[in-house]
């Protein structure tokens, strides 16, 4: 499975038709279509395409039409996204009608061409499920633990000194945490 660590963004044109895509992490997803109608308020038609890993490793997987006709926009998107085994990301594609009707073959192999588009321009990462891992250490440790946690490129941490030691919860992959504990 893949991922992407930022956002990215295309447009493409087919038939005058003007399709702004926007691919972004789950983290930016939310509330981004609202922002993607105001901010585009012309435009015809905002659809989305997503696939995340739930609590349970399941794969959730969603996509909208959002007034096209039915499976001619989200699906071809979504299944661009199944292709690239993208996770935890979200596509957007904001449409601007060109005055040229595509027809719906038309229509879905344009929307597929938009999230391939997007994707040639995406840096993607080999996706790493990450676990959260609790330790504490003694006050002297505290500048050896920084550099091991630099050194396995683990950024996500939260340090809390008590009055005795230092309680650390730290986020990242399960290979990581593994080399962590043995250090």
């Amino acid at each position: 499975m893949n991922t992407i660590e930022k956002a990215y963004s295309t447009t493409t044109e087919v038939n005058r038709s003007k399709f702004i895509t926007h691919l972004v992490p789950m983290s930016e997803y939310e509330g981004l279509q609202n922002r993607l109608k105001a901010e585009h308020s012309k435009a015809n038609h905002v659809v989305y395409a997503l696939r995340y890993l739930n609590a349970f490793d399941q794969v959730v997987e969603n996509s909208s039409d959002d007034g096209e006709p039915k499976g001619c926009a989200g699906v071809p998107a979504l299944n661009v996204l199944r292709g690239e085994d993208l996770i935890n990301c979200a596509v957007l594609i904001v449409r601007y009608f060109g005055g040229i009707k595509l027809g719906t073959g038309g229509m879905a192999r344009a929307y597929a061409l938009a999230v391939k588009d997007v994707l040639n321009e995406a840096k993607l990462i080999p996706y790493e499920k990450e676990i959260e891992y609790s330790f504490d250490t003694s006050y002297r440790d505290v500048d050896k633990t920084l550099y091991q946690l630099k050194q396995l490129e683990i950024t996500q941490y939260e340090r809390d000194f008590g009055i005795n030691s230092v309680e650390w919860k730290i986020k990242g992959s399960e290979e990581k945490i593994e080399i962590l504990k043995g250090m």
